[in-house]
């Protein structure tokens, strides 16, 4: 039969069956023209009206995967797919899903390069404490931040941005025209914030670019407790983890969309980063989930664990 049958048996079906309604075209011309057999024909014209149970779970599994893939904007491969159908108890392997996915054509993101943005500064540069090691064992222990810069119709919007290595979670973010030791200290002071105003201890790795290196933000890091720690120039993988975020906004979102103002990119980046990377997009580093759940869900954990200790 050729290529042909090994296409979309509903598809041929279909076809076979429009030919007949629309054209007037008999079953026997119309299977012969696309070189497959009547018999074939009548075989997956029954199958489509009488479909067995696992096409039909099957179906409902793809329904449940196009609904996932569109939910994250287009962005979710088979792995975190995977997860959210497990979260809904199906029972369904990445492979499964795998493969239900490229026969629809459904992809998930693909990273581009990234253009260095990192300008070293003259003063000293704080000593690497990391040393690539991009965990923490809690929240509030380890930091890490970056800029990355947007297109908008109004000309570059720059990014300043804080995540908490424990759960991924962005903590803190600015956004303005300059990319200037003002910028990255609002990002600070808003991560700052979200915990609570309690950081003293904490290790806030970043870049050596002169933002970083710069005296109003070692004076604020001072104010805050935060000890600094830097990578080397021109590595991005002393600073892996904070890159790393910057491609996910970059290519989940900021490459899917134009901004006509700067105005607008602040609003619709600060959104998406509070109302889906937080709290619904799901993090291989956070075991499967968003980070402000797995955040509450160690909480609880730890704090019951301090109950049953107690009590005994």
């Amino acid at each position: 039969m050729g290529e042909v049958a090994d296409a979309d048996p509903a598809a041929l079906v279909g076809v076979i069956s429009d030919c007949r309604t629309e054209e007037k075209i008999p079953h026997t011309v119309a299977c012969r023209v696309l070189g497959v057999s009547p018999a074939w024909y009548y075989k997956w014209r029954h199958r489509a009206a009488n479909p067995t149970k696992r096409e039909v779970r099957r179906a409902a599994l793809t329904e449940r995967i196009k609904h996932f893939f569109t939910v994250s904007g287009g962005t979710y491969g088979s792995p975190r797919i995977t997860l959210d159908l497990w979260a809904e108890g199906r029972q369904v392997s990445v492979n499964t899903v795998a493969e239900i996915m490229a026969e629809q054509g459904w992809y998930g993101r693909e990273p581009k390069k990234r253009r260095n943005l990192t300008r070293p500064g003259k003063r000293p540069a704080a000593r690497d404490l990391v040393g690539r090691r991009f965990d923490a064992v809690s929240p509030d222990v380890l930091w890490c931040g970056d800029m990355t810069e947007i297109d908008t119709g109004e000309g570059k919007l720059h990014l300043a941005t804080v995540i908490d290595l424990f759960s991924r979670r962005c903590l803190g973010y600015a956004m303005g025209a300059r990319h200037d030791a003002a910028l990255v200290s609002a990002s600070l002071q808003m991560a700052a914030a979200t915990r609570g105003g309690d950081v003293d201890g904490v290790i806030f790795h970043s870049d050596r670019g002169s933002e970083y290196t710069s005296a109003a933000y070692n004076d604020l890091c001072d104010r805050l407790g935060v000890v600094q720690s830097m990578g080397r120039v021109g590595s991005c993988f002393d600073n892996a983890a904070a890159e790393a975020f910057n491609s996910t906004v970059k290519v989940e979102y900021v490459h899917r969309h134009r901004f006509t103002t700067r105005t607008e990119a602040r609003l619709k980046i600060a959104t998406w980063i509070a109302d889906f990377y937080n709290t619904r997009r799901r993090h291989s580093r956070a075991g499967g989930l968003p980070p402000v759940e797995f955040e509450h869900m160690i909480n609880q954990q730890r704090g019951q664990a301090h109950q049953r200790a107690e009590a005994a």
